[in-house]
């Protein structure tokens, strides 16, 4: 079965590429899901969470601050200038992660029940994986 291919770059280098089931994006007017198949679009991401969904029911999270998401039917290409892989093997690599992706929404907007809702996603999130 063919998958999504997802890719995720910053100025700094690529954050995440490979096939997904699904990919759940921050977009300016609300989140949005992509599946296999999804007409072509272009968007505006805010401050939040790219949920990635794997085989096997894995998860990746990703907090960016803003950036661009091209959709086509078979692929998704971001563009974000700044992004904070949230994962790891041990509690304090966890730990790490979500310290980065607080500082890094907090630079990119001053609304702090936006910050608390991305980061207190991000932790029960994070939660599942320990």
């Amino acid at each position: 079965m063919e998958e999504l291919v997802v890719n995720i770059v910053t100025p700094y280098g690529e954050i995440f590429s490979g096939g997904v089931k699904s990919v759940t994006l921050p977009g300016v007017e609300g989140e949005f899901g992509v599946l296999k198949g999804h007409s072509n679009i272009l968007s505006l991401l805010k401050s939040g969470v790219i949920e990635i969904e794997r085989s096997g029911n894995e998860r990746d999270l990703i907090a960016i601050n803003w950036g661009y998401a091209e959709v086509s039917a078979m692929q998704v290409d971001i563009l974000a200038d700044g992004a904070v892989a949230i994962g790891g093997k041990d509690a304090n690599e966890i730990s790490q992660a979500i310290a980065d992706a607080k500082k890094l929404l907090e630079e990119a907007t001053s609304d702090r029940v936006a910050i608390s809702n991305v980061v207190s996603k991000i932790e029960t999130s994070a939660k599942g994986k320990l």
